[in-house]
């Protein structure tokens, strides 16, 4: 599988990686099998995905654990994956954001308890808290990274202000925001500055709560019961248009002889200001089908035509 440099550090990872809000996320979403979340990992890992987004938010730390407990396992190497996590939430103050030096340095130290670690790839402040000038926080993770904690610094819902000064020092390495073919808001803002910057761009919901996979028809309702029915992509005119585009891919897809969404990860993995690709997966079939969008080599005349759908 391809691998990126994310930012300028030393850490090289897999185009494609693997989100694992649904390992151990257990406030995220019910019922999970913990045992399913972490042959998902071992699936991914078995299958050359070689980045593991996590963060503290996903079960409160439980993700982290388990990732933990499979790298442990005698069949993986902790040296070949490349491991993110990501904090703010400050669960001693009702769990506000907390970007301070002090705070940020305590998570990293459970992060490696839970994980079991000596070292993490990538730390991301997950969200900014609203008093601790960026450029101090990133400084503090600056510092990690020279005793050797942490080897990539990341930020994550940031706006291109709040990276902006954040980046004073030029330490910032990764940004994690959400984009996707129908939410693309950053193109002509915060895309030209990572590049200038040299700054790795990770995109999270690339496939939008599965309206870029091609399952959803143009007539399908939501009851109120159901948290798609509170998102406006789910939502009258606009749902019927994102699916009608989606529809668009389904003869594209059929040309290069995979599903929809595989033809979707390939778009991002070809699109040159995407670092690392990283889907979810509640079992580990979808980890395989993922893994196989690797294998499309997209044309740029396909790219494109994509590109203009969506635009």
């Amino acid at each position: 599988m391809t691998e990126v440099q994310i930012g300028k550090s030393e850490v090289y990872a897999s185009k494609l990686g693997l989100g694992t809000n649904a390992v151990g996320g257990h406030n995220l979403y019910p019922n999970l099998d913990e045992e399913v979340g972490k042959e998902v990992v071992r699936t991914a890992l078995r299958n050359g995905v070689t980045l593991l987004d996590t963060a503290f938010s996903y079960g409160r730390g439980r993700s982290e654990e388990l990732i933990g407990e499979v790298l442990q396992e005698e069949e993986f190497d902790r040296s070949k994956v490349v491991i993110a996590s990501k904090a703010a939430h400050d669960m001693a103050n009702g769990g506000v954001f907390n970007n301070s030096p002090e705070f940020l340095k305590n998570a990293v130290e459970e992060s490696l308890k839970r994980l079991q670690t000596t070292y993490l790839d990538i730390f991301y402040i997950h969200f900014p808290d609203e008093e601790t000038p960026k450029n101090e926080a990133v400084a503090a993770l600056h510092e990690l990274k020279r005793a050797g904690k942490i080897k990539a610094i990341g930020v994550s819902n940031f706006s291109l202000e709040q990276l902006k000064e954040a980046n004073q020092d030029g330490y910032v390495d990764v940004i994690e925001e959400r984009y996707s073919l129908i939410h693309r808001e950053h193109e002509d803002t915060l895309f030209p500055y990572l590049k200038e910057q040299k700054i790795s761009f990770v995109p999270y919901y690339p496939l939008d709560s599965g309206l870029l996979t091609g399952k959803y028809e143009k007539e399908a309702t939501f009851d109120d019961s159901d948290l798609r029915s509170k998102n406006p992509d789910f939502k009258g005119e606009r749902f019927k248009e994102i699916i009608g585009k989606v529809d668009s891919l389904k003869p594209i897809a059929e040309q290069y002889e995979v599903t929809v969404t595989q033809l979707v990860l390939a778009w991002y993995m070809k699109h040159p200001v995407m670092g690392v690709v990283i889907p979810g997966a509640k079992r580990p079939e979808q980890v395989e089908a993922n893994v196989k969008a690797c294998d499309v080599q997209l044309s740029q005349e396909d790219f494109d035509k994509i590109d203009q759908l969506f635009r």
